[in-house]
């Protein structure tokens, strides 16, 4: 699978930290109990897939059960501020390029070329994107790795959070985040736009390989087998994320531990974050573990 490929399923769906493990495979669990340390109550963290075919999405008894028993919800940013206009007109300014950089300043016009026929196709003049960070572009070329055509017809598409959120809120509990959505846009300024165009075109290409489409059913599949170190384990065999894995996914994590830590001291909270944050050595599991608290699987 071409590496820009999987970065895409990996900036949508969450997964991805791309190290060999060096210590035991953590055991097969989305759901993880956190305990020890001087909490009072037990926390919970509970790895998503950002979008997933409504046929394949599920939470366990014991998953619905630790959202009942919690007190607050924290994703890895507000999701309620997804709905907030007033907040979302200011990070819509963001995907832009900064100065008059445009998609044909950074691709040669075979790619242009490229770049235009795909969007023109799903009804996107391309017009309308030249000067949007390709990276979000990205986002938009994965039409044919989100339908995974259950036949003839697109399959319908859930979000994991939009789900969880919809239970917080019918419980009436807070809802917070580890991070803010200014501090996940501003991460893709430190990408190189040329890098970023590379992505965005080879990203295009790799939907036109069944292959691709292959192996992102099987990412799915070991998601639905809650195999969270399994998921890294095969993200590393293909080729990472550009060398970008500190920037996306590593920093991040060591970042999210004290605020973790200073929440679960405040009360019982439900964490729902992408599953690839879980795994691997620099995964949030193994990270708590190190500050010396008790990590159970729940099934």
């Amino acid at each position: 699978m071409k590496r820009t490929g999987l970065f895409l399923i990996a900036l949508i769906m969450g997964l991805g930290q791309m190290f060999a493990q060096q210590t035991p495979a953590l055991e097969k669990s989305l759901l993880w109990e956190v305990s020890g340390n001087g909490l009072s109550s037990p926390s919970y963290i509970y790895g998503t897939i950002h979008m997933i075919n409504k046929a394949d999405f599920f939470l366990t008894d014991a998953t619905l059960e630790a959202m009942t028993d919690s007190e607050r919800f924290t994703f890895e940013i507000d999701m309620e501020d997804m709905s907030d206009v007033s907040k979302m007109m200011p990070l819509l300014m963001k995907s832009f390029m900064i100065g008059d950089t445009t998609l044909a300043d950074l691709l040669s016009d075979e790619e242009y070329e490229s770049v235009r026929a795909h969007f023109e196709k799903i009804g996107l003049p391309l017009m309308f994107l030249e000067r949007i960070k390709p990276m979000f572009l990205s986002a938009m070329t994965g039409e044919n790795m989100l339908s995974m055509q259950g036949g003839e017809q697109e399959s319908e598409i859930v979000s994991y959070e939009m789900e969880i959120m919809k239970t917080a809120k019918a419980n009436k509990m807070p809802i917070e985040g580890l991070e803010t959505a200014e501090f996940q846009m501003s991460m893709f300024d430190s990408i190189p736009y040329k890098v970023q165009a590379n992505m965005l075109v080879e990203s295009i290409k790799a939907n036109s390989d069944t292959t691709e489409d292959k192996q992102l059913e099987e990412m799915v599949q070991m998601y639905k087998d809650q195999d969270v170190d399994g998921m890294v384990a095969m993200m590393d065999d293909e080729g990472g994320i550009g060398g970008y894995e500190d920037l996306l996914l590593v920093n991040r994590n060591k970042k999210w531990i004290p605020i973790m830590q200073e929440m679960m001291k405040d009360k019982t909270t439900f964490f729902a974050v992408g599953a690839g944050h879980l795994g691997g050595t620099y995964g949030v599991i193994r990270l708590l573990k190190a500050q010396g608290y008790t990590l159970k699987p729940l099934y």
